[in-house]
């Protein structure tokens, strides 16, 4: 059973925030799945998982310090796939990809996005 129905980000430029995430989540094989208007998109497999949103508040969108949302990878290719589809829309790198040590297969690669959330894409599969 999965723990979250879905996880949502904010953005203060939503066309931006739509290209960025239709190339940097297709190599992990997520796809916009719907546009909510002028309000955000969602992204997902079959159902939304992912959501972009302008905050409804009307205020700038913010960054959670010391949050980061990580995306499963099915392989070690869509890990650096992602990362270098988000480096190249604009992202900011956090962590290039490559082993990471707290897990003996984990593998993974960090970016901010162009609102300043940071993502990663993990893959747990052993080489």
């Amino acid at each position: 059973m999965a723990i979250f129905t879905h996880v949502t980000v904010g953005t203060n430029n939503l066309e931006k925030a739509r290209a960025f995430y239709d190339a940097a989540l297709a190599p992990l094989g997520l796809k916009r799945l719907r546009d909510l208007g002028d309000n955000g998109s969602i992204w997902g497999t079959e159902a939304p998982e992912f959501f972009v949103l302008k905050p409804a508040d009307g205020k700038p969108a913010t960054v959670a310090n010391g949050g980061t949302i990580s995306f499963a990878a099915p392989s070690r290719a869509a890990v650096a796939g992602f990362h270098k589809a988000a480096l190249a829309q604009g992202a900011k790198d956090e962590g290039a990809v490559g082993p990471r040590s707290w897990h003996p297969t984990a593998y993974a690669g960090y970016c901010r996005d162009l609102d300043g959330n940071k993502l990663a894409a993990y893959c747990f599969k052993a080489e």
